[in-house]
């Protein structure tokens, strides 16, 4: 069977990987010029499904319990397993409490074992939750990971494609083109979310951070060459412009306050993106004929994509299943 996967994000890599694992032919498209042109290329690339049961339903945490291994499989030694610290200023300490009612899979550290854990953080929080099975990526070196095994299997990638691509040659075409799909497929909306990076010899942390607040919660991730990203607002909007100046902001001002040596930091980058959404913010794959869409990661794409992958394939294996009984 030769698919057709549609949009080179981290939907349709990790589907046209999972794909290539069942023996599928596969061949990529993507509108844009590179991978990861979209939201994935915005995104922290946290696997920290027991932090986002925080404000997200059961599913969330079932499908994203196993996304670390996926991808430790899938690219050996992109994921580190280091966990998700989640603190908050003495002013917002209730914050704590609330979040830790809300989640499981973590444990209390006072302000020793904090300094243990991220000599940086020492005497800045008096108390903060551990979620130890936590882990993280680098989401560009993922994606560009994927796309070089791919083409390491001889499998096609496609980029620059305008317009819609002839689908005559492929069985089965999966669409995986997020927010190009806002108005098609019925319910999906856009959540803008906006990031930036920075840049401190400064600062070190070995693991992603969580800065609760009422208003604006933020985390801040680490990344190679002394380099944090430092996200993520959540906005109803599909609005793709630059970084609004309050955004930019509240970034900065969480990013003080975790520690002040951010002030000094230099600003690499910032960016924003639309994270497509149905109504109850889970993914789903819908079928329309030939074609299965697979859309409305929200803020989970590197968490839920491996298991959206993994229901593609099964229902890919099914059909193949069907079609052999039926021509028997």
């Amino acid at each position: 069977m030769h698919v057709l996967v549609k949009g080179a994000g981290v939907a349709g890599l990790t589907v046209a990987w999972q794909l290539h694992r069942h023996g599928f032919r596969v061949s990529v498209a993507e509108q844009a010029d590179e991978v990861g042109a979209g939201a994935s290329g915005f995104a922290g690339g946290m696997l920290a499904p027991w932090c986002e049961r925080e404000s997200a339903d059961e599913p969330v945490l079932a499908l994203g319990r196993l996304a670390a291994d996926w991808w430790e499989a899938a690219l050996p030694g992109h994921v580190n397993r280091r966990g998700t610290l989640v603190v908050a200023a003495g002013r917002d300490a209730g914050e704590l409490d609330r979040f830790c009612r809300r989640t499981s899979g973590w444990e209390w550290l006072d302000e020793p074992a904090i300094a243990t854990l991220e000599p940086d953080l020492a005497g800045r929080f008096r108390r903060a939750l551990f979620f130890r099975q936590e882990a993280h990526l680098d989401p560009r070196q993922a994606l560009s990971g994927l796309a070089a095994g791919l083409e390491e299997a001889r499998m096609r990638l496609t980029f620059g494609v305008r317009g819609d691509a002839d689908l005559a040659p492929y069985d089965r075409v999966i669409d995986c083109t997020g927010a190009a799909q806002i108005g098609r497929l019925p319910g999906l909306r856009g959540v803008r979310g906006e990031m930036l990076c920075v840049e401190t010899k400064e600062v070190s942390l070995s693991r992603p951070v969580r800065l609760l607040h009422p208003r604006h919660p933020i985390y801040i991730v680490p990344r190679q060459r002394n380099r944090f990203m430092i996200g993520a607002t959540m906005i109803e909007s599909n609005d793709i412009g630059p970084i609004t100046a309050r955004s930019l902001m509240e970034l900065l001002n969480a990013a003080y306050t975790l520690n002040p040596a951010f002030g000094e930091a230099r600003v690499t980058e910032t960016g924003a993106g639309v994270r497509p959404a149905y109504p109850d913010n889970l993914p789903r794959v819908t079928q329309e004929g030939r074609t299965f869409h697979v859309n409305g990661l929200y803020r989970h794409g590197f968490l839920l994509a491996p298991a959206m992958a993994g229901e593609v394939a099964r229902l890919l294996l099914g059909k193949d299943k069907h079609s052999e009984r039926k021509a028997s």
